[in-house]
């Protein structure tokens, strides 16, 4: 069992930046690959980025790709997500999420645990 706690969203204007953190529980937090998904009111849930167990490949949505990089401290037990140049449209309640056995770590049905979220919003 693995239980996330996300913590770092908040209110920032467009422009901005914010770092996201996700804390695993357990001692097996580098077996996991993690993600982080966001949902906004009314859409569907968006696939952000996504980690290797090492940290050694990493992946980005189109939409913020260049923007937020995505990083992973194993002695922590900690994802987090560097969010840069927020847009209004990146506003959002963000949730990690940690896969063991995956395919493609794009889908969301690839995850095993999440988080309860954080929301983050964008003024403009």
């Amino acid at each position: 069992q693995v239980q996330l706690v996300e913590s770092g969203g908040g209110l920032v204007q467009a422009g901005g930046s914010l770092r996201l953190s996700c804390e695993a529980s357990g001692r097996t937090f580098s077996s996991y690959a993690m993600g982080w998904f966001r949902q906004a009111p009314g859409k569907e849930r968006e696939f952000v980025a996504a980690i290797r167990r090492s940290g050694g490949s990493t992946f980005y949505g189109d939409s913020v790709k260049g923007r937020f990089t995505i990083s992973r401290d194993n002695a922590k037990n900690t994802v987090y997500l560097q969010m840069n140049s927020l847009k209004p449209e990146d506003t959002a309640v963000y949730s990690c999420a940690a896969a063991q056995y995956y395919s493609t770590l794009r889908n969301p049905n690839a995850y095993d645990y999440w988080g309860q979220g954080t929301q983050v919003t964008v003024s403009s």
